[in-house]
């Protein structure tokens, strides 16, 4: 009878074995997600990468400082959708006779780029040729005359 007692404990005993087992799957799993979800997130974006961050950070005080001679000439922009789904732009500010151009790209998914020189629809007033596909947009747009150059970006939902 002894034995028959020491048989029915073992089958039931948790052994380091069994320890070793459910620590291997547990940090399995952890890595798995781990991994997964670092894929995913760096093939879902399609932010803005520098080339070489020294040598951006070198040229960042021109930056500011061509920032405050843009934010001098008191230029502005308002940028909305049409109903047809073009681009439309309206300055405030801006001289009569400016150039505005838009570089559109997606803030996530796949890296989406386009590049579109706005047509002049009224005095201060500028449409894409075409209509934008549907979805979010990051629109930075540039507005040049005579030399001066004044840049902003906004989101186009």
């Amino acid at each position: 009878m002894m034995r028959e007692r020491s048989t029915q404990s073992r089958q039931g005993e948790f052994t380091g074995r069994h320890m070793l087992l459910v620590m291997i799957a547990g940090f399995g799993v952890v890595m798995a997600v781990n991994f997964l979800m670092a894929s995913l997130a760096t093939s879902g974006f399609g932010g803005v990468i520098v080339t070489n961050s020294y040598v951006a950070s070198q040229k960042y005080n021109g930056w500011l400082a061509e920032a405050e001679r843009e934010r001098a000439l008191g230029w502005n922009a308002q940028i909305s959708r049409a109903a047809d789904g073009r681009l439309l732009v309206e300055t405030v500010g801006a001289p009569v006779g400016a150039t505005v151009v838009a570089m559109l790209r997606r803030p996530l998914g796949a890296a989406e780029h386009a590049t579109i020189e706005l047509e002049q629809t009224g005095q201060r007033a500028f449409a894409s040729p075409a209509a934008l596909p549907p979805g979010r947009w990051i629109v930075r747009i540039r507005i040049e005359h005579q030399g001066q150059t004044w840049r902003m970006e906004r989101e186009l939902p």
